[in-house]
């Protein structure tokens, strides 16, 4: 018994239970937007909404310019690497406070609680979906696009698997301790001024490329923008460390949710 437990991860109910978690995700979705005015265009109008401002304050006030790239190139730059960010800061928003959120169904077998966090993460990845969307046809639009986009699905697939496996980690943690929601705005606002959204690795002064290394989700953005914007093939290095994450984190997170569940939902 303890051998077979072993094997035992939350990654089964996606297999067995996807159906059930992509109409429970429609259905949430369609009720987050019913009765607003704009309804689904609040999905395109807020990335777009903060495109402009990042691209205001860093292209006209700061006045930041990359070697080799155009105005136009520059704000694709930004929202290569802005649109992915969104997604993942509103995934782990969510994600947090999931599981406290849906107490109501803990007991239900028919919706295991291992797929209320992943819920969360399907539920962001309609701002990437819009983002990426616009940024394709604006890159058709102004022909720079290149075969290196072909590498997006992959990346994309990764970064959801590292969404994944973060989101079944800290929504049982905030079960016990409850001030982790509460943290994850500022945490998530501090690591969108040290990703390298508006610059390049290359801009950062030398004494403090260590923020940028220490930052997980720094490589998922550089890679984004090296496949969307620059046409560029992401080094070694890079695929290196999003391929540890994404498989480390959506192994550990699976593996320590369905271990952890029984004990940590008693707090609910």
């Amino acid at each position: 018994m303890m051998r077979k437990a072993s094997y035992q991860h939350s990654v089964r109910y996606l297999f067995s239970h996807w159906k059930i978690l992509f109409r429970v995700t429609w259905n949430e979705l369609m009720s987050r937007y019913a009765g607003s005015l704009f309804g689904i265009g609040w999905a395109f109008l807020t990335p777009l909404v903060i495109l402009a401002i990042y691209s205001v304050v860093y292209s006209i006030i700061f006045r930041i310019e990359v070697p080799g790239l155009t105005r136009t190139q520059y704000i694709l730059l930004i929202f290569a690497g802005l649109v992915p960010f969104l997604m993942t800061g509103e995934a782990i928003s969510s994600g947090v406070s999931s599981v406290l959120a849906n107490r109501a169904i803990l007991s239900n077998t028919v919706f295991p609680v291992d797929l209320i966090p992943p819920k969360a993460v399907l539920m962001s990845q309609v701002t990437m979906a819009v983002g990426v969307g616009i940024t394709l046809i604006a890159l058709m639009w102004t022909k720079m696009i290149t075969a290196t986009v072909l590498f997006l699905p992959f990346i994309w697939f990764l970064h959801i698997m590292a969404l994944l496996g973060i989101t079944w980690i800290i929504s049982l943690i905030n079960l016990v301790f409850r001030d982790l929601q509460n943290l994850v705005s500022p945490i998530i606002m501090i690591l969108m001024i040290i990703s390298p959204i508006a610059y390049t690795p290359e801009m950062v002064p030398p004494g403090l490329k260590f923020l940028v290394l220490l930052n997980p989700f720094a490589y998922y953005i550089i890679i984004y923008q090296k496949v969307l914007i620059l046409g560029q093939m992401p080094e070694i290095m890079e695929w290196t460390a999003v391929l540890s994450l994404s498989l480390s984190l959506f192994w550990f997170g699976g593996w320590f949710f369905i271990r952890a569940k029984r004990s940590l939902i008693d707090y609910v």
